[in-house]
Formats: C-alpha cells, structure tokens, sequence
C-alpha cells in the first residue's frame, strides 16, 4: 500500500522519533510511506477550545493538503489518537460551523481514508503481529480520544501482546484522564496537576518500567511528572515499541522525554 504521513505538529517538533518510528514500521511491512511537506496542523488546539472560527483556516490547510493525495494513496496514518480524531470528528463540524458546505464534503473525504496509527495496522493492512521485539514491562494508558473519539479499543493492546519478549501489565484506573487536553492543562493548571498526579501513581502501582500510549501529548504529560517525581518508569510511544526489532531496537534514551535508563 503506498500511505501518507500526517506527523503531527507536536510529533514534528517534540518528539520526531515517533515519525521516525512510524515510517520504519510501515516499510518493514512492506508499504510505501509519502510525507508531504506542506503539512501544518489539524487544529485541533482551536476545535477543542471551541474557537471554530479561528480553526476553519487551519482546517481548510489540512484539506488542500490532503485531498489531492486520495487517489494516489491507500490511507492517511497520524500516530496520534487526538488528532485523527479531530479530522475524523471535528473538520467537518468546524466547515458546517462556518457555513462552508463545499470544505465540508471535502473535509469528509479526506476524514474517510484517515487513521490512526493501530487503527491503520489491524484493520485496513490486517496484521496485529509486526515483528517487533521488546523485553519489557509495560503498561497501556488509552488516551481520551482514542477511546471516547475513535473508539480504538483493544487494537493497541492486540498489537502490543503480539510483540516478542514484551510483558503487558495493567494500569489501575486506566481509563481516566492524564489531564492533559492541549489548553486545558494551560487554562486549568491545579486540575490537570491532579489528575496527572493520579495517573503517574497508578502507573508505578503497576510495575511497568513504560508506560506506552497512541499520543505523544498524553506521553509528555505522564512522562513529565514521573519524571519529576523521580519516579522509574519511562514514556514511550506504541509506534516505538512496533517499530523495535531484534536487528534493530529500541534504544531507552529514544523515549518521549529522552531519559537515559
């Protein structure tokens, strides 16, 4: 298949190894990975605000960006939850807002071939077993949008159970929010401290030298307070420990927050 690369504006400029990781699992598979270098943002900073006015040239970039790829490419994969939900969910309420029935239908047809990182592998290209190889503890932490958006479910934890030499272990409270949400974390600071707070504990409770996630935003988060807790576990994206192999692995300092073990 040949599929488009979205990175992601945070990927991009926070965390490039998550692409990185991203293109050398798909071309392992056997799949052609384009990156179209216009690309921005998906905006979904201004949707989840509610400034839907402010998002509709963000969104209308996003399109002109995309559509002209939909016949030369199978799929669109963003390795992040939140925002290939915002293009799934929000681009076409952001047009209907703005009156725009024309960016709307265009909007719909992008959203159509978008997917999420294991969205992409477990239902458009069938595979959950990617031969990736990673000998250690983890724990999943489902992100917000991926779970309440997209609805990905167990598709993380199938391709996750499928890698050699891994160790799966549950996180309590695992569907509750990191505390994150982009703006909100600004906007509402004790909140999003508290709620990161629980879910770095929780995520020590289970053991797990990782904590492994579909959203880099959610990773830095977690990973953050960990990190200032002086607490062990480490932040690593799902598309990291998919793209690890025997030949080539995951090298620890690669993390989200570039911790050393």
């Amino acid at each position: 298949m040949r599929i488009s690369l979205m990175s992601t504006c945070l990927v991009d400029v926070m965390t490039p190894d998550v692409a990185r990781s991203t293109v050398l699992l798909l071309e392992r598979l056997g799949h052609e990975v384009i990156f179209d270098r216009r690309q921005t943002c998906c905006g979904q900073m201004h949707t989840n605000t509610g400034y839907y006015t402010e998002a509709a040239p963000v969104v209308r970039t996003f399109v002109d960006t995309f559509e002209p790829q939909l016949d030369e490419v199978d799929a669109i994969v963003m390795p992040s939850g939140s925002c290939a939900g915002c293009v799934r969910e929000q681009h076409q309420l952001v047009a209907r807002h703005e009156g725009d029935a024309e960016l709307e239908e265009r909007a719909a047809a992008v959203a159509a071939k978008t997917y999420e990182l294991s969205e992409l592998l477990v239902d458009v290209l069938k595979v959950t077993d990617v031969g990736a190889y990673f000998p250690h503890k983890v724990t999943y932490h489902p992100t917000c949008h991926s779970m309440r958006v997209l609805k990905v479910g167990p598709r993380p934890l199938r391709l996750l159970r499928a890698v050699e030499g891994i160790e799966v272990v549950n996180l309590p409270e695992s569907d509750t929010c990191c505390g994150f949400g982009g703006t909100f974390a600004v906007k509402n600071d004790a909140t999003s401290d508290a709620m990161v707070t629980d879910k770095a504990a929780n995520v020590v409770r289970s053991g797990a030298e990782f904590v492994v996630a579909g959203d880099a935003s959610c990773l830095m988060n977690i990973g953050g307070k960990l990190h200032r807790n002086g607490d062990a576990p480490q932040a690593v994206h799902l598309a990291q420990i998919l793209a690890s192999t025997k030949e080539n692995p995951f090298v620890p300092s690669e993390t989200i927050l570039g911790r050393a073990s």
